[in-house]
């Protein structure tokens, strides 16, 4: 029976794909020299965020996310990434493989916001492995299961996640909103003859500084 063995290596952004997208490379080994033919591979892949240290403005950042820091003992829990699957050719002894993974920069999906919230250093992922192997033995085909046990850790470069996203959106975000906000925002854009989003935005923050700081003055 193939015993597997998987270790992620390394991760690179792809700047050529159509959308935000970035590689991790994994290397799989068989410890028995039996030759595999193929294996149909299923990669679940995690953010461990309890496994990294945080700076303060990191932590005001995140609070949407994991509440106060006084509950991140309970509320820093596992996150989902993504799910990769791929097919990987047969090989004796080791083989490296690509697995292709697909970024979204909208900022309503947690792992987004995650990646965002932070100023540099490494992503603590956890990569488990399950899927199909399919080799031969004696001339006759042989199928199993890649055992549900079989993971890999890999602390991804914050700076590759960013290199990714900046090869599509540089120095830009995206922010969800709906159909009747966006038209009141239209509105104020075209009577205020605002010329960007941007812009757009800023006036409304200056106008509700304003509104604040006359709140302020009339309750003194």
């Amino acid at each position: 029976m193939a015993d597997l063995a998987f270790d992620c290596t390394g991760a690179r952004p792809d700047k050529f794909a159509l959308a935000p997208s970035m590689s991790l490379s994994l290397k799989i080994a068989e410890t028995t020299g039996q030759r595999i033919d193929a294996i149909a591979l299923r990669c679940q892949i995690r953010i461990e965020p309890a496994s990294r240290r945080y700076t303060a403005a990191e932590a005001e950042r995140l609070n949407d996310l994991f509440g106060d820091t006084q509950r991140w003992a309970d509320t820093l829990k596992p996150m989902q990434l993504t799910t990769v699957s791929t097919m990987v050719p047969g090989f004796t002894g080791s083989i490296d493989v690509d697995l292709p993974i697909q970024l979204s920069y909208d900022l309503e999906i947690g792992s987004t916001r995650y990646f965002a919230g932070l100023d540099a250093g490494e992503v603590p992922l956890l990569v488990l492995f399950s899927g199909t192997v399919f080799g031969s033995a004696d001339g006759k085909l042989s199928v199993q299961q890649v055992p549900w046990s079989k993971e890999a850790q890999y602390r991804l470069p914050l700076s590759t996640w960013r290199e990714a996203i900046d090869a599509h959106f540089p120095d830009t975000a995206w922010i969800k909103v709906n159909l009747s906000t966006l038209d009141e925002l239209i509105r104020f854009k075209n009577r205020r003859a605002l010329p960007t989003w941007d812009a757009t935005l800023s006036a409304l923050l200056d106008a509700a500084d304003d509104s604040w700081e006359e709140s302020e003055e009339t309750s003194q």
